[in-house]
């Protein structure tokens, strides 16, 4: 898990993003007039609570399924074997999501055998296997079918394992007295939530936040894994949660998601919304870094308002790991809330993504994903991430993309979900 959601840069509550879709007045996402104003005297009606969001399941085909045909389905396969390969390591028992919305690992174990044997690249091959080993089930929030999609990518920074000359900004290791803690394990209400903190005598107190850290609050431990040369860069590479650093005394680092100092992540693309800095309809990864070129003394003050960091590990192999322990596929792996989705299951994702050349129009995105990850801002049951991979046309798409979308959840034949 990273800071990764709502474009990770861009507008992070849903409500926002929905409002400015339909027409809704923005200024009424943060302010609610009675509808008739009190009595003299009377003091005004609390504004009332937005319900949770609550996970709803509805039988569907195939057919349902908008492109389901067109898709090339064998791309699908390695992505859910990678799933299968964490899934097939649970007790049969394990329930799979919160609430066993996914059965449990047994009900896994028949499809996982089936992908292993179908034949690998063979289209009609991986789309005969998908329809007979899974059952697609709509998915909404308390009926409301559609909700937001975005994108996330793996950056290239550039840096050195030793500091000097530019290279000054740390990426940080995890510190070792960094607690965090798995909130499902004690309260099933809590499952897939987690907080992160300090232990002082015997209480769990907050970890030092961004600004601090910035700071310098860990200076002197030799907790920096690398040094890289742009403050945003780094600040970017917290919200996508894992990247490469072009060293330069060679080589490349490969670095990735290893901890989270509790603190809750702040969308500085909604910081600037609400400052009127930047239009809702503008926010997009590449308006913000222009913001913050055009401003540099303002930077460091905005990135502060982020209160979240993330600590990095060193990966071994070819590419980012999600937080389902699986390394993520470009254009295959999406991340969702684990609170109302299960990790490694198959889903399709009806949306629009924006075309690699900003002059050209945005196009459908039709195909079949699993989920691999989650991310800081990735909240409700119809919302995700797609990962985009690594490179510069991988940037371009996923710091434009936020974009309405249905999802459909494929699960084993023998599995009737959990709900709610």
């Amino acid at each position: 898990m990273s800071d990764r959601g709502s474009g990770r840069w861009l507008v992070p509550a849903l409500a926002l993003w929905a409002a400015a879709a339909t027409g809704v007045a923005v200024w009424a996402l943060w302010f609610r007039a009675p509808a008739v104003g009190p009595a003299a005297g009377e003091a005004p009606p609390e504004p009332a609570e937005p319900p949770e969001p609550a996970l709803e399941l509805r039988p569907a085909s195939f057919a349902d399924l908008p492109g389901w045909s067109e898709d090339r389905h064998a791309e699908a396969l390695p992505p859910l074997l990678a799933s299968c390969r964490v899934l097939g390591r649970l007790p049969a028992e394990r329930p799979v999501g919160r609430g066993g919305v996914g059965g449990t690992a047994a009900d896994w174990r028949l499809p996982c055998a089936q992908a292993a044997a179908a034949p690998a690249g063979d289209p009609a091959a991986a789309r005969a296997f998908f329809e007979a080993a899974f059952r697609p089930w709509a998915v909404s929030d308390r009926g409301g079918e559609e909700g937001l999609f975005t994108g996330y990518y793996e950056p290239t920074l550039h840096g050195s394992r030793r500091r000097g000359g530019r290279f000054t900004v740390p990426l940080y290791r995890r510190p070792p007295e960094l607690i965090e803690v798995d909130l499902g394990r004690f309260r099933d209400d809590l499952a897939g939530e987690r907080i992160a903190g300090l232990v002082e005598g015997v209480a769990l107190v907050p970890f030092a936040d961004r600004a601090a850290l910035v700071a310098g609050a860990l200076a002197g431990r030799g907790l920096e894994l690398a040094w890289v040369d742009d403050p945003v860069d780094a600040f970017f590479l917290h919200i996508q949660g894992s990247g490469r650093v072009e060293l330069a005394e060679g080589g490349v680092l490969r670095v990735g998601y290893a901890g989270h100092n509790g603190h809750p992540y702040t969308a500085i693309g909604r910081t600037l919304v609400e400052r009127g800095e930047l239009a809702l309809e503008a926010v997009s990864m590449q308006s913000i870094r222009a913001w913050l070129a055009a401003r540099p003394d303002e930077a460091a003050e905005l990135l502060a308002a982020n209160r979240s960091f993330i600590f990095f590990r060193e990966l071994d192999g070819g590419g980012p790991v999600g937080s389902f322990g699986t390394p993520l596929t470009a254009g295959r792996s999406l991340a969702v809330d684990r609170v109302h989705l299960p990790l490694g299951a198959p889903l399709w994702l009806d949306a629009t993504a924006p075309h690699p050349d900003p002059a050209a129009p945005d196009g459908p995105l039709r195909r079949l994903m699993v989920a691999h990850d989650t991310g800081g801002a990735i909240r409700g049951p119809v919302r995700g991430d797609v990962f985009w991979g690594h490179g510069d046309e991988a940037a371009e798409v996923a710091g434009r993309m936020k974009h309405r979308g249905r999802l459909w959840l494929l699960l084993p034949r023998a599995v009737t979900p959990a709900q709610g």
